[in-house]
């Protein structure tokens, strides 16, 4: 698994106003938690951006060193300015190399479907995530599908993934990654899901950055 190490300080000036502060002198607010504790710290905005650009949808070990300390952790979750596109905030959990975490990885699906491309069908995409549960080290940086086998009527489940040793999968084995569905299947769910009464969808990003610095 990857290792990056990142710059850090830890940082006095919380709240709204200790946060804006901050990225208008180039710098991003963060918090390194762990287990019911957390730290409010601060990074370089160009190296942190830069990090987070970089390794989006991997899971990465970070080395975050303090002036007089390092300690290794993972990114939880981030924050971006739905305008600008500018990075906000970030959430490290620290971790230890001797014990098993939990974390979420990203399925990578490679390849167009046999069903896709000589039979029109259509590739249907399921979750994008699963669930483990092992040992830092044996973090993957995420999990490849190779999707080019399926034919109509096939789908490639959690079940299906090529997990390393020492690993624990807590997502559902049966859950589905990747279907390949025809045109006419496509076009009988249409008048099904039309006739349900459609809910607004919230799309859950995390908490805000002043959420958490009130903490």
């Amino acid at each position: 698994m990857e290792r990056v190490t990142l710059s850090v300080e830890k940082r006095d000036g919380i709240g709204k106003g200790g946060a804006r502060s901050l990225r208008r002198e180039g710098g991003i607010p963060a918090i390194v938690y762990k287990g019911g504790n957390s730290v409010p710290v601060k990074l370089s905005g160009k190296e942190l951006s830069y990090f987070i650009g970089r390794t989006a949808g991997e899971q990465v070990i970070v080395n975050l060193k303090f002036p007089d300390d390092t300690k290794q952790a993972i990114v939880k979750d981030y924050q971006v300015d739905p305008i600008t596109g500018g990075l906000l905030h970030v959430d490290f959990q620290e971790i230890s190399a001797t014990e098993v975490i939990k974390v979420m990885v990203h399925v990578a699906i490679k390849g167009e479907p046999i069903g896709v491309k000589r039979d029109k069908g259509v590739l249907q995409y399921g979750i994008r995530e699963v669930e483990i549960e092992c040992l830092p080290d044996k973090i993957p940086g995420h999990f490849d599908i190779d999707v080019s086998h399926l034919l109509i009527g096939q789908a490639i489940h959690v079940s299906d993934l090529k997990i390393g040793e020492g690993i624990r999968v807590i997502t559902d084995i049966h859950d589905v990654l990747a279907s390949v569905v025809g045109i006419k299947e496509e076009v009988a769910a249409a008048p099904e899901a039309a006739a349900e009464k459609v809910e607004p969808e919230v799309i859950k990003k995390g908490k805000k950055p002043e959420e958490e610095e009130k903490k």
